[in-house]
């Protein structure tokens, strides 16, 4: 009988969802909807019922050794999500305990999609090999998983190494945290959206992003206008790397890592925004650290790399309790 894990990537639209086994194939894979649950109750029910019935045509063939979940705001020493501000559910929620009411016996683990990504690099990855490196996800907002020595870090209290909220610009744009000129208000899907509307405003310049609606413009119709030479494009790369970049200069400093991978949506404009970034991250760098930190594509398939990742966290906790 093959062994296997659940991972589980909860966002605040979907849940995906996937059976994984140790070599990182999902034998099962689904969704199901987030955001229509304003009841965590309803909500866990509803998606343990939808797992089971993904799993039952692997009945007889896999034994489930563990569960692993990547969330928002995802405490992996409580296993609890607070104060998550992209989900309908407020306050302390005790997920992991509540998942092992339905599943006894086995390893339950949580911990936020950011570090979750960065384990599933390192288990099923690019990361395979390193030992000190960082993942970056580049979607709605900004999430890191930092990695240093083999381990992730996670601070004493849990919530380590959230470099989406690191100040870029103080007293600058809002953040959905609630603070002003947090890096993801410029580096993400969202950033970027904002850049562009700014620099139109700003630009006296012909493109073809201009009589777009902030709702109707998405990451990649910049990317692909850039490829076409859109100037407004082309620019709003630019200042989105050389914040970004700037502000990885700063991390490289902190852990000296091999390699930071890019992963989300944004990410998927590939060289638009790595070259940009590594240029100015090289140009902000301390001259020790200069050309020896790579900057690359997350090697995780996008479409069910929060999956992976939540896996990889299962796996990573039976080995470490082995």
């Amino acid at each position: 009988m093959k062994e296997a894990v659940i991972g589980i990537d909860i966002g605040g639209t979907f849940t995906k969802y996937g059976i994984v086994d140790r070599e990182g194939n999902c034998l099962a894979e689904s969704f199901t909807n987030t955001a229509t649950h304003d009841n965590f109750d309803d909500y866990l029910r509803d998606l343990l019922g939808a797992i089971e019935k993904s799993m039952q045509f692997l009945k007889g063939q896999i034994e489930i050794r563990g569960v692993g979940i990547g969330a928002p705001n995802g405490n992996y020493y409580k296993g609890t999500i607070e104060n998550a501000v992209n989900l309908n559910w407020r306050g302390v929620i005790p997920v992991a305990e509540k998942i092992a009411r339905y599943y006894p016996g086995l390893t339950i683990s949580l911990t936020n999609d950011a570090n979750a990504a960065a384990i599933g690099e390192m288990v099923f990855g690019g990361a395979k090999d390193m030992k000190d490196f960082i993942v970056i996800t580049l979607g709605t907002g900004l999430g890191s998983g930092i990695v240093v020595g083999g381990t992730l870090v996670y601070g004493q209290d849990g919530f380590a190494g959230e470099l989406g909220h690191v100040i870029v610009q103080p007293d600058g744009r809002d953040c959905g945290c609630g603070r002003k000129g947090c890096l993801e208000a410029y580096a993400s899907a969202t950033g970027i959206r904002r850049t562009v509307y700014w620099l139109l405003a700003e630009r006296m310049i012909d493109s073809e992003l201009r009589g777009m609606s902030f709702n109707e413009l998405t990451a990649k119709m910049i990317s692909e206008a850039a490829l076409r030479g859109d100037k407004i494009a082309l620019e709003a790369f630019d200042r989105t790397g050389w914040i970004l970049g700037s502000k990885l200069a700063d991390t490289v400093a902190h852990t000296s890592p091999e390699a930071i991978f890019l992963l989300g949506g944004l990410a998927n404009s590939r060289e638009l925004i790595i070259n940009p970034t590594k240029k100015y991250m090289e140009e902000n760098l301390l001259p020790i650290y200069c050309n020896k930190v790579k900057i690359l594509l997350s090697s995780l398939p996008d479409m069910n790399a929060g999956v992976l990742g939540a896996g990889a966290l299962a796996w990573n906790e039976l080995n470490r309790k082995k």
